[in-house]
């Protein structure tokens, strides 16, 4: 084992862990303190043996953390079969929510076996899109799903790539904390992912260590990228001891429409395949489009050596916030607290308050609709609803609370211009703008805020929706007709959005990106302040890095234009509205236009929908409906959201559609 004095002299010449630093540049590479917390440490009976022994010498290699104790934290493990996509993020997910409504404390982490450091360079036509959490990690879409279902916010402990494991490791080789060891798969490798489990499981949700670590595998069983994860959890099951770990498999039964008969045999290899790896599951979830049958269940379960009522029905659902309650319907919760031994751990008063208010969401969420507005996401990756997914599952929180069905339609941008735009966007009641990067389809997003601003139709841009609306206010209202963005164009004429010179000293950034949680001041007596619940101050999360040029704002802001969020010591611009009332009759005014900087998407959660979106949903219901006034009146007495969330201002006072 490594002596004590040479940890330290080791620790003495490295950078130490800061998770302030990480929340700046996602791309750092992990410190390597992490590494080195406990190496010495022996954690279990299978280790125990080489107590005495140099690293040099020993075959062993589990780095336990100080203050890890063996049976107090407990491992659900899924892993897919078969082929990927399968939901194995919402499915965990899913069941950690039920396991959280308990009152248990839960903690998921997602292995990707990729080579690259985090998700920021991913296309989202390969990946989906980026999710950026509060510490500026750059990662798998999964983490949102599991920060909405679960209304956990998440950081880097929770997301872990092959990259990020090979790097680490050989850094550490150079610094020579193997001790002269051949670095190796097993146990270096394997070991760094049982280190970082046990660490996961020690933080648990920031408030207090985890009773259960989910732990989600990217891709499928068979992979080569991630064959090193499945073996650590072999090693970490073996480690912990009986009723420490389980393992679920989550598998895909085929319907081929020639045979229009469902057929067990891709899922029994791929179970075959997990059994291989020395990993024996003790639940088995099987995908399929619907009710698998079972007989079915029944072959996979003779094929697999998991009993009939570990074996269940994941076949596809109205919504993925309907999973939870199947899945307790369904008595999977039960199986794992006996696998696990935790029925003791359980709260019962707690799991019945958070039922109710979840039986609440997913009522509204499901009930007939008697109104609906369509809604318009005017982005560049059209063809891809998963580029745009947070944006969707906000929507989808709303409707829940305005019982109100949301008309979903993605449209092109490369397609949109000034002479087409009514045409494409003339139908719907709201128009969001999302973010992006590159110049493709900048011009029809553009063409789009223009008409919005000028139809009155409810507005919302994010991120670069955001920059392309103070642009096209400048061409069309100030009339600065080169007005554009250097990153589109670095020698434009009038440079309205700009990366700042002096941005990467006012940020501390490692990198030119401003990623994760920042705090934005918020002006009051505005749209935004209403929005913002009258807090002076908000904390939501960007990725960007180009800003509103702070030469142009007194002009902006002269001609109508109000930054109503702002960086609270610096000048840069962070939330953007157009007045919605106002005594001056050349004033322009909306009913409802606004722009966000960050990304309201990735704070939304189904029981506290992000306002923004909120906001908006309220404008397009008043846009539809204001024109039929006994409609109307009828609708807004009857519905609370709606009389809460929308709001229109005259000389500071509150002024409702009704009174």
């Amino acid at each position: 084992m490594v002596a004590h004095g040479a940890l330290d002299l080791l620790r003495s010449d490295m950078p130490q862990s800061n998770d302030a630093d990480a929340a700046q540049d996602s791309r750092s590479r992990a410190t390597l303190a992490d590494g080195l917390s406990s190496g010495d440490a022996v954690g279990s009976d299978l280790l125990a043996q080489a107590e005495g022994r140099s690293m040099a010498n020993s075959e062993f290699y589990s780095p336990i953390p100080d203050g890890y104790k063996k049976g107090n934290h407990k491992y659900v493990v899924i892993l897919g079969t078969v082929m990927s996509g399968l939901g194995k993020g919402i499915f965990s997910s899913s069941m950690a929510k039920v396991l959280k409504d308990k009152g248990l404390r839960v903690a998921p982490i997602k292995c990707e076996g990729y080579l690259n450091i985090d998700s920021g360079t991913l296309n989202p036509y390969r990946h989906g899109e980026v999710f950026v959490l509060d510490d500026g990690t750059e990662c798998d879409m999964d983490l949102g799903t599991y920060e909405r279902m679960l209304s956990q916010n998440l950081t880097r402990r929770n997301f872990v790539t092959s990259g990020q494991i090979y790097s680490e490791i050989l850094d550490r080789e150079r610094q020579g904390v193997y001790l002269g060891r051949d670095v190796q798969m097993i146990p270096h490798v394997t070991g760094d992912v049982k280190r970082r489990l046990r660490e996961l499981a020690l933080r648990g949700d920031g408030t207090g260590p985890a009773d259960i670590v989910f732990v989600e595998v990217g891709g499928t069983v068979g992979d080569y990228e991630n064959g090193f994860y499945i073996e650590a959890l072999r090693e970490l099951a073996f480690e912990e001891g009986p009723g420490s770990v389980c393992f679920v498999a989550l598998t895909y039964v085929i319907e081929p429409k020639a045979l229009g008969e469902q057929k067990s045999k891709a899922a029994q290899l791929g179970i075959k395949r997990l059994m291989e790896s020395g990993i024996q599951p003790h639940l088995i979830a099987c995908r399929a489009g619907g009710v698998v049958d079972h007989k079915v269940m029944e072959k996979i379960a003779m094929f697999s050596n998991v009993s009939m009522e570990r074996v269940f029905s994941m076949h596809d659902r109205e919504s993925i916030y309907t999973i939870p309650d199947e899945l307790r319907n369904e008595g999977l919760d039960r199986e794992i607290l006996s696998i696990l031994n935790l029925h003791d751990r359980v709260d019962v008063r707690q799991e019945d308050i958070a039922r109710k208010q979840w039986a609440t969401f997913v009522d509204g969420l499901t009930a007939e609709k008697k109104h609906s507005v369509k809604v318009a996401i005017t982005g560049k990756y059209a063809d891809l609803m998963d580029a745009y997914a947070s944006i969707q599952k906000s929507l989808e929180h709303c409707g829940a609370h305005f019982r109100c069905a949301i008309d979903l339609h993605w449209i092109d941008t490369t397609g949109i211009n000034d002479s087409t735009v009514v045409d494409q966007l003339g139908s719907y009641d709201a128009v969001i703008v999302p973010g992006g990067f590159g110049s493709r389809g900048v011009e029809g997003k553009i063409a789009a805020v223009r008409y919005c601003r000028e139809s009155g139709t409810p507005y919302l841009g994010i991120c670069l929706g955001f920059q392309v609306a103070v642009i096209e206010f400048a061409r069309n209202v100030l009339g600065i007709k080169d007005a554009y963005s250097t990153e589109f164009d670095p020698m434009c004429g009038s440079p309205l959005i700009s990366e700042l010179p002096d941005q990467k000293k006012i940020e501390g950034l490692g990198g030119t990106m401003r990623l994760g949680a920042q705090d934005v001041a918020i002006t009051p007596d505005t749209l935004a302040s209403f929005l913002a619940g009258g807090k002076k101050s908000i904390h939501e999360r960007f990725r960007h890095r180009y800003e509103v040029e702070p030469k142009y704002i007194d002009q902006l802001e002269a001609a109508g234009l109000i930054f109503s969020g702002r960086h609270p010591e610096q000048p840069i611009m962070q939330m953007l509205e157009l007045p919605s009332v106002s005594d001056d009759k050349d004033q322009i005014t909306h009913p409802y236009f606004v722009g966000a900087q960050f990304h309201p998407e990735l704070t939304s959660r189904p029981l506290t929908p992000q306002p923004m979106f909120m906001g908006l949903v309220a404008a397009a219901m008043a846009t539809k409906y204001q024109g039929d006034e006994t409609a109307w009146k009828d609708l807004y007495s009857s519905n609370g959201a709606l009389r809460t969330w929308l709001y229109t201002r005259k000389n500071g006072h509150e002024k409702h559609a009704v009174k």
